[in-house]
């Protein structure tokens, strides 16, 4: 652990000389500026764990080695402090270690939709629905509703919301898969309990895509325009002809009058393809995070659920019951996410410690 640190501080140092001689290039001083934020907290629990790795040096030694009993005792009681104060302070920096999900600040995208159960299932999917939009109000966060398919009754088919707030994903990401829900119809004559489902997908919403092409991506070929003779032909080399290396797109351009116009148009329609290519592939990846949360629909796949009768609310990855349904269906989710978030942390904590150090 202290190798993994040094190299954290040698870069927390690098970082902020880096601050001091960054002069006016605002985009790196604010990305400095964000890795030391990130960095610091982990900083400062190192400096704290090697005071206290010092300080039990010493006093294991006095224990040991000292003439004075008193001293000796007194050096045996310091380390029964020290060392619960080493593993707790081990503890934080092996969580402070874990990789961070980069979207985890983001705004969400959520995808509600009814799945089997007919009418009473879209109407479990209005009711989940206003159940984020209160916890979404509880955080202080904004919802806005980016599409819908209502049903006669007031239910939905489907409803598609943003959530915008910071740490959203984070919190919110739990939230992913079957939900389903045991209660009686009010169309239900003779009082049976039916069983429905509804899916939930949780989607980080994605930034602009920014496209950099290194020049060792690209060959550029001049030539001369073509035309249609006489004093119309261009004698110099100005048309241009661009190849992305690892794509194969090939973007030629000769309309403009100059050899640096016209690199300069093709470049812009190289990166409206790649533009677009990313786009589609971004698009492909949503897709398919939506369908791996979202599964068929069927009874068997639940992540949780909302029993009426019982007034009862079962998170089955927890096993987790809270017999308050009223007050979940208002948005206390709380409960849920915190154990959902610890039980996360704890699997990522051990495959950390799992994982053999690098060669």
């Amino acid at each position: 652990m202290l190798e993994k640190l040094h190299g954290i501080e040698q870069r927390f140092a690098e970082i902020e000389k880096a601050l001091a001689e960054v002069g006016n290039d605002y985009k790196r001083a604010a990305a400095l500026a964000k890795e030391r934020a990130d960095l610091e907290p982990l900083v400062r629990k190192a400096a704290a764990y090697r005071r206290v790795l010092q300080q039990i040096e010493e006093a294991r030694q006095l224990a040991e080695e000292g003439e004075d009993p008193e001293l000796k005792a007194l050096a045996r009681a310091e380390l029964d402090d020290l060392l619960p104060r080493q593993a707790q302070l081990e503890a934080e920096i092996k969580r402070l270690l874990l990789p961070k999900d980069p979207r985890d600040e983001r705004n969400v995208i959520m995808e509600i939709r009814a799945g089997t159960g007919g009418e009473e299932a879209a109407l479990f999917a209005a009711d989940l629905f206003r159940m984020y939009a209160r916890y979404a109000e509880r955080q202080g966060w904004k919802v806005e509703v980016l599409s819908a398919n209502e049903t006669g009754l007031g239910g939905f088919k489907e409803i598609t919301f943003l959530i915008k707030g910071q740490g959203a994903y984070s919190r919110l990401k739990y939230e992913a898969g079957v939900h389903r829900v045991q209660r009686v119809p009010t169309t239900e004559s003779q009082g049976r309990i039916h069983t429905s489902t509804a899916t939930v997908a949780v989607l980080a919403e994605v930034d602009d895509v920014e496209i950099d092409i290194p020049d060792k991506d690209i060959k550029i070929d001049v030539y001369k325009s073509a035309g249609a003779g006489g004093q119309n032909v261009q004698k110099n080399a100005t048309a241009v002809r661009i190849t992305h290396l690892p794509t194969g797109i090939v973007v030629a351009c000769q309309d403009e009058r100059s050899q640096l116009q016209n690199k300069m148009r093709a470049m812009s329609i190289l990166k409206a393809r790649l533009y677009e290519i990313e786009e589609a592939r971004r698009r492909a990846e949503v897709e398919q995070a939506r369908r791996a949360q979202v599964g068929s629909g069927e009874r068997s796949e639940k992540i949780r659920t909302y029993n009426f009768p019982q007034s009862r609310v079962t998170d089955h990855r927890i096993n987790k019951s809270v017999y308050n349904l009223p007050a979940v269906l208002d948005g206390e989710l709380d409960d849920f996410i915190d154990e959902l978030a610890t039980r996360d942390e704890a699997q990522r904590l051990a495959a950390l410690e799992e994982t053999p150090p690098a060669a």
